[in-house]
């Protein structure tokens, strides 16, 4: 038997694993590397074809408006990929008109971009324009609002939204809070995804709190002036109101002033959703205009669309392919949970 001491272990046991650094540098370098490596370097054969894929392509982009902070994110992400990549984003601004988005897209066809990124006005508007996109080779994909005509899609999941909106609400005008249960409900277009099916998931909660009272619900059309009106309205009818549910930011900050200006005893809680830009997020929750926001951040989904259109332009699919969806994920800001990072600015895109 042999005997060490303590110390001649730990130099013992130095040495082999030098020995062992040693050895396997060794064999890297005698049977790993092709000859030349380490003078010249390996040229990627991925990386040309990679490059090649983006070149002279076209990305067609139709919003609702270029006039808010989704918009304008959107594009700062997409703007930033295409002058990296070498390929073109040609933008189409309906401002809030249907008509004019019909016609834009229309006119992106016959321009024949290899992708238009989208929103959707509501379900139904652009169906044809969608079968007549899709025929002509384009693939599509709908940002945050969807349509009867299964396309890509990226984006808020509404029903879910719905939900989480209602689950607040419930925490602070439901059973046990000692407060009215009396909520309202702020709509957009009635006929939009961001609507029929965030209205869903909001009913599917509220069905299973009887003490919860939906005392309006109504359409203010994605407009801020339209929704303080309503609020008002609501708030002289109902001076114990518990909740407002509304169903986008740039909308629901007329409810939320409206329900500051009325100065009542107890808080109306307004609870709303958007795409997480500091001035419409965290400034309105640190002023008390929102008391929840659920927010599907734009720099997430700018990602998101990067991702895909890279993946399109370089697989080069079938446009009958099975449409994919890549929902954002949803947080929940209150004005007790903000960091630094909670929101975006424009220079975030830079």
């Amino acid at each position: 038997m042999f005997s060490f001491a303590k110390s001649e272990i730990r130099s013992l046991y130095r040495r082999a694993l030098t020995l062992g650094a040693v050895a396997g540098i060794a064999g890297l370098t005698a049977w790993s590397v092709p000859t030349g490596v380490h003078a010249e370097g390996l040229e990627d054969p991925t990386l040309a074809p990679y490059l090649e894929a983006f070149k002279g392509k076209k990305i067609g982009y139709v919003p609702f408006s270029m006039s808010f902070d989704l918009a304008k994110g959107w594009l700062a992400g997409m703007q930033k990929q295409a002058d990296e990549l070498g390929y073109e984003i040609i933008v189409r601004d309906p401002n809030w008109n249907t008509d004019v988005g019909s016609q834009a897209m229309s006119q992106l066809i016959n321009e024949k971009p290899d992708v238009i990124v989208y929103m959707n006005p509501d379900l139904q508007s652009y169906a044809k324009i969608l079968k007549k996109a899709k025929e002509a080779g384009i693939q599509l994909v709908a940002v945050n609002l969807k349509s009867v005509v299964p396309t890509h899609y990226i984006g808020e999941d509404w029903q879910l939204n719905g939900r989480a909106e209602a689950e607040y609400i419930v925490s602070k005008c439901g059973e046990g809070s000692g407060r009215s249960g009396k909520v309202a409900l702020l709509q957009g277009i009635l006929t939009s995804a961001a609507s029929a099916y965030q209205l869903k998931g909001v009913m599917d909660v509220f069905e299973k709190h009887p003490e919860i009272k939906v005392v309006s619900n109504q359409s203010a059309n994605w407009d801020a002036g339209k929704a303080h009106e309503i609020t008002q309205t609501v708030l002289q009818q109902n001076p114990d109101l518990c909740g407002i549910v509304g169903f986008w930011d740039g909308m629901d900050i007329g409810a939320g002033a409206a329900a500051k200006e009325a100065n009542l005893k107890e808080p109306v809680y307004v609870v709303t959703s958007g795409g997480g830009a500091k001035e419409a997020a965290c400034d309105k929750l640190m002023d008390g205009t929102y008391s929840a926001y659920m927010s599907y951040d734009v720099r997430t989904m700018a990602h998101d669309i990067n991702t895909v259109i890279k993946i399109l332009l370089q697989s080069k699919p079938p446009v009958d392919m099975p449409a994919f969806s890549l929902p954002t994920q949803m947080v929940m800001l209150t004005k007790d949970n903000l960091t630094p990072s909670s929101c975006w600015v424009m220079d975030d895109f830079k």
